[in-house]
């Protein structure tokens, strides 16, 4: 269908065309008088009704666009009578090969064929002239055909050609959405393993201070010493430097405005990114707000797993650690990590069950294991938690390969001197498993 309104291009383009037909038409009425055209075999009302039909015809072809069959039919008619009017049958037909389909543009033109031996027979004077006349009438009108047929394959293919583009446009933006909503996620998970184990390590702090002053206001134990204060006040302002300090990292990644084109197990390179041996440090400040914990580190001295991996087994320990002390406060805590290649990487953090129904002390959205679970996944690993025993267990199985035993810092880039150093008798104790309580 023709749209509402033409543009300047159609309108320039209609007018070029009907000035050809006229062109064309009055070149061909002009012909009357000449050897293929003897003017004494035409009457004069023949003459003057063929010359009118030539506005008519040439008008028509405003509408070639919207109606193309009946513009084409209606000059295909007067063209069987008509001389003047081949111009717009030329423009008609190549018009309706342009926008209608092959067969019913072949169907009319070769109808204007037809009606168009009556007119040789009439007019041509000998049989010689009749046949170059209907051999002239067939290429023409056959060229026509085959113009607009080309025209329709090329706005076909060009369309084609548009659409695909739209298509990989559109593609292109959906994955770059996904992509962006798997960064937030992540982000979201970082924000939450982070925040969620600084703030519980606050909570507990400012909870046993507030505990004591309340127990001293009562006269049940001693008042705080000044150094007792001190050292918890030191902790929690530590700790809520720290809280900052890392949410500063994760907000400078937003802030960029670049969530995509990386890899989403990539960390940012501003900040040095956990791994397993940052382990000690986390247990370490665990043990210093008060919770009870068993660490248990027994891997190869030189073999680390891939950074990814060591990160989500970071994670999964810290998760596990902000967890009870959210639900079990006063739990004894045992967390073995566990591995070497080929075997695969093993990360449980184990505590007893609180007696009774216990309110957990500090708020949360119930999402952590969830995001654990899908980090644990996207490294190929598998997360299995839940009470068994009297205890809890959270249960982290990663990927560790053999070739994977080259990875990590330091692995394989010690020099032999060291390796000769590490492997002297007295040092066995250094492979031995690490504890912290």
């Amino acid at each position: 269908m023709e749209p509402d309104r033409r543009s300047r291009r159609d309108v320039a383009v209609d007018s070029l065309l009907t000035v050809f037909a006229v062109l064309y038409g009055l070149v061909g009425f002009s012909g009357y008088g000449g050897e293929l055209h003897p003017v004494d075999r035409v009457p004069d009302w023949v003459l003057w009704l063929d010359l009118a039909f030539l506005p008519l015809c040439c008008a028509g072809l405003w509408w070639r666009r919207s109606h193309p069959v009946t513009v084409a039919l209606c000059v295909t008619l007067v063209s069987a009578f008509s001389v003047s009017a081949v111009g717009a049958l030329v423009v008609a037909l190549i018009s309706l090969a342009a926008y209608r389909p092959f067969p019913r543009a072949a169907a009319v033109t070769l109808l204007a064929m037809v009606l168009s031996l009556p007119w040789v027979v009439l007019i041509s004077p000998d049989p010689g002239g009749a046949v170059v006349i209907l051999v002239m009438i067939v290429v023409m009108l056959s060229a026509c055909l085959a113009w607009g047929a080309a025209i329709r394959s090329r706005r076909s293919l060009v369309e084609r050609l548009r659409e695909d583009v739209r298509r990989q446009r559109q593609m292109h933006e959906e994955r770059l959405t996904t992509a962006r909503v798997e960064e937030r996620r992540r982000i979201a998970r970082e924000m939450h393993d982070v925040i969620a184990h600084r703030m519980s390590l606050l909570s507990v702090h400012a909870g046993a201070l507030a505990y004591r002053t309340e127990r001293a206001e009562t006269g049940e134990a001693a008042p705080l010493e000044a150094a007792e204060v001190g050292s918890a006040m030191r902790v929690i302002r530590d700790n809520a430097h720290r809280v900052l300090d890392e949410l500063g990292d994760i907000l400078d990644v937003l802030r960029s405005g670049d969530l995509v084109g990386e890899d989403p197990g990539e960390e940012d390179g501003s900040a040095p990114q956990p791994r397993l041996d940052d382990l000690q440090r986390l247990v370490r400040e665990a043990v210093e707000a008060g919770e009870r914990v068993e660490f248990d580190l027994d891997l190869p001295e030189n073999a680390r797993p891939r950074e990814q991996v060591q990160r989500t087994a970071y994670r999964v320990v810290q998760e596990g650690l902000t967890n009870t002390r959210k639900h079990a406060p006063s739990a004894r805590v045992a967390v073995e990590v566990t591995g070497a290649p080929g075997r695969g990487l093993e990360v449980v953090v184990c505590n007893p069950l609180p007696m009774g129904l216990v309110a957990p002390e500090l708020p949360g959205t119930g999402a952590g294991l969830a995001g654990l679970a899908e980090r644990v996944r996207l490294d190929g690993g598998r997360l299995e938690h839940g009470p068994g025993n009297g205890r809890f267990r959270l249960i982290a199985t990663l990927p560790w390969p053999a070739e994977g035993s080259g990875e990590g810092p330091g692995e394989g880039s010690g020099s032999a001197a060291e390796e000769a150093e590490a492997a002297r008798p007295g040092d066995e104790t250094e492979n031995e498993p690490r504890k912290v309580t």
